[in-house]
């Protein structure tokens, strides 16, 4: 199969095609509001309360990760307490829980939706509770990949021990679970605007509040928790934490197409589904059939049957990896061997090289933190199912910028690596 000229990434955002962010960043340098504040804060912010509804308020942050240790730290969060948390998720999910101090629980998955199990999180509140004498300060589930949680079984016992849900929604923007979006049931909702999400405002997130008041202290929170003198008064340690009046004016122009990003995600998905439904060893991952669930499809997954042979797998961790895939910008330490005690299948590894070969971008899927070298000393409450399935599958490309006949060219392409 011939290589592509030019390289398909996994999800790279899209501008309106009015260029409605260029008009907005435009007023922002012709009023001089270069500052992170501004009449495009607040009109993004309006524009994601509407979004999102529920009566919610919203405050536009400098990052999804400012926004899970704004919402943490307003649940109360602190040294020495523990926050149950998602294993099979990005970083940012956890590492806002060692920012103030405690300690995460990471616990597994169910093989549905491939999010937080609920069973597993009540067994891992009542054993908290009898090893240390209180309840966790906190739960975070996480929609992985866009795919919503079962929320409506980890809000019934989050409810009923009394704890406060931060929903990390950062994946799963305009996912909505039984008609109502993520990151609107629990008490705090983390949105990102990275530039490789459903839309982007280059890089930012916002915090869900649930009403006035809590919206008016992640403000102050945000803003260095400033006290309302004629000089400078602080009465708490703030975070300069608040999303700049230029990266606003993007994601407004934005807000113009969310819709249409959405659409075109599931779009994605859809034809995945059809042109890999044949191919023997493959499964992509879909969002159960029960009707609850509308996922955005931010990325499309697949998994690799481990019996299955790819071209070139007998080169699979040959060579030390001196980068990140996915070139991520900063990363300058070589790994220290090529095997970890925990990677995806060699098959998997001989998919992502292959589809490189061909300019696709694929990456493995994220690595279960309480796998992680870092969290090695973590409590953790796992069923096996994360790890499964970090070893067999795979992450595709699905943002605005993939066309049709692009979706037809990867699924060629993931054909053309399986051994007869």
């Amino acid at each position: 199969m011939d290589k592509r000229a030019d390289r398909i990434y996994l999800c790279l955002a899209h501008m309106s095609d009015t260029g409605a962010e260029q008009k907005y960043v435009q007023e922002a340098f012709d009023t001089n509001w270069v500052v992170p504040l501004g009449p495009n804060v607040n009109g993004f912010e309006k524009d994601l309360e509407d979004f999102v509804g529920q009566s919610k308020r919203v405050v536009a942050l400098s990052s999804g990760t400012a926004a899970v240790h704004l919402g943490l730290l307003a649940c109360g969060v602190g040294p020495g307490d523990e926050v149950l948390v998602q294993s099979f998720t990005f970083c940012a999910s956890s590492h806002p829980i060692t920012y103030l101090g405690a300690t995460p629980v990471f616990i597994d998955s169910e093989k549905d939706t491939w999010n937080m199990d609920p069973e597993l999180l009540e067994e891992a509140i009542k054993d908290r509770i009898a090893k240390t004498g209180k309840k966790p300060k906190a739960i975070v589930p996480v929609a992985l990949y866009g795919m919503p949680y079962k929320i409506d079984r980890i809000m019934e016992i989050a409810n009923r021990y009394e704890i406060p849900v931060v929903e990390d929604a950062a994946e799963g923007f305009g996912s909505k679970f039984n008609g109502q979006v993520i990151g609107t049931f629990g008490n705090y909702g983390v949105l990102s605007f990275n530039g490789n999400k459903i839309i982007t405002t280059s890089g930012g997130g916002a915090l869900i509040t649930a009403d006035d008041e809590s919206w008016r202290e992640i403000m102050m929170y945000a803003t260095q928790y400033r006290e309302s003198y004629p000089y400078y008064q602080h009465e708490k340690i703030g975070f300069n934490y608040r999303m700049s009046n230029i990266c606003a004016g993007i994601g407004r122009g934005q807000m113009t197409v969310v819709e249409d990003h959405i659409a075109h995600h599931k779009k994605v998905q859809k034809l995945y589904e059809e042109l890999l439904s044949d191919v023997k060893g493959i499964t992509v991952h879909s969002q159960p059939a029960t009707g609850e669930y509308d996922s955005n499809y931010w990325l499309c997954t697949i998994t690799l049957d481990p019996d299955m042979k790819v071209k070139g797998q007998e080169n699979a961790y040959r060579q030390v990896v001196t980068g990140a895939v996915g070139g991520a910008a900063g990363v300058i330490h070589a790994a220290k061997s090529t095997h970890t005690d925990c990677e995806p299948n060699a098959n998997v590894e001989a998919m992502r090289m292959g589809l490189d070969a061909l300019n696709i971008e694929g990456r493995p899927l994220w690595k279960p933190m309480h796998k992680q070298p870092v969290y090695k000393d973590a409590p953790a409450y796992v069923n096996g199912v994360s790890e499964a399935l970090f070893k067999v599958g795979m992450c595709l490309p699905a943002g605005p910028y993939v066309k049709e006949e692009e979706v037809r060219y990867i699924c060629e392409a993931i054909k053309s690596l399986i051994e007869e």
